[in-house]
């Protein structure tokens, strides 16, 4: 997935090899920063006013003053996708830190935040959304404000890179054995017809496809539990599947080497995949097919 041509940097838009920041850059130094990825279908973006929302609410989170207002920045970034001519499948990755200035722990005074953003293209995994994934579980190893989108992720790529050595394709946290969400998705158990996921606390991040799959459960009639369930009820599952804007709503058909019952996508998995193809206005359609 290499980088479209054009990039925004500090509301301006440049060529991608121009972009240059110095050495004394709060991200590199202390992961003081925010970001986002934003999914693109056809050229359009999904769920644009979601993530915008959170992008200012870990601004926010952090005592990040960012003076774009939000409807300056979902102009920047639609003007972004035009000027690179993406007309396919993609997503946008931006990010804002607090600047650069002399290393220090404390806020640094008088400086502007770092802030640019880029497209690449990204289909759609059809393999996985149609036959499932095989994960793995790991403990949650990570800070307690899960909630805010930070840079602070190394936890969460020792735990991705754990299950990517062992040929899986996430993995499932636990804290105490409480299942939280995954290394880069949020996490979903289903029984006797029920769907359960952690609560939205600071432990996880609120995810945007999550957001859209509780507007889907009301219109097909299922019922969304937010109460956190266990590593042990795992192999108890009916049915099992995660979710982020990159995977979409993506079945989990083994964990840990088990199948979770018959290794195949459940119905009410399929029901949700339906619901955000629609809801996402995406043109092939697979899950709807299947």
């Amino acid at each position: 997935m290499s980088v479209f041509p054009v990039v925004l940097s500090q509301s301006k838009f440049i060529h991608r090899d121009s972009v240059k920041y110095p050495l004394e850059e709060r991200a590199l130094q202390f992961g003081d920063g925010i970001y986002e990825v934003i999914r693109i279908y056809n050229g359009s973006f999904y769920l644009l006013d979601e993530h915008i929302d959170r992008l200012y609410r870990s601004a926010e989170a952090i005592k990040l003053t960012f003076s774009v207002s939000k409807t300056e920045l979902k102009e920047l970034l639609s003007e972004l996708v035009v000027r690179n001519n993406l007309t396919e499948d993609g997503k946008i990755y931006m990010q804002i830190t607090r600047g650069s200035a002399p290393r220090d722990h404390i806020f640094p005074k008088n400086v502007e935040p770092n802030f640019y953003a880029y497209v690449q293209a990204l289909p759609r995994n059809l393999q996985n959304l149609k036959n499932g994934v095989s994960v793995i579980t790991h403990p949650d190893e990570r800070w307690q404000n899960c909630y805010i989108k930070s840079l602070n992720l190394l936890p969460n790529v020792l735990a991705k890179q754990t299950a990517f050595e062992q040929g899986c394709y996430e993995a499932i946290l636990h804290r105490d054995g409480i299942v939280t969400e995954c290394s880069s998705s949020n996490v979903y158990l289903v029984k006797d017809g029920k769907i359960y996921t952690h609560p939205t606390t600071r432990n996880i991040l609120h995810g945007c496809v999550r957001m859209a799959i509780e507007r889907f459960v009301a219109d097909v009639g299922i019922q969304l539990v937010e109460e956190p369930f266990k590593i042990h009820d795992i192999q108890e599952a009916d049915e099992l599947f995660l979710s982020s804007s990159t995977s979409e709503i993506t079945p989990i058909i083994m964990v840990d080497g088990q199948k979770i019952q018959d290794g195949k996508p459940g119905e009410i998995t399929r029901k949700l995949q339906k619901a955000y193809e629609k809801d996402a206005n995406i043109l092939e359609n697979l899950i709807t097919n299947v």
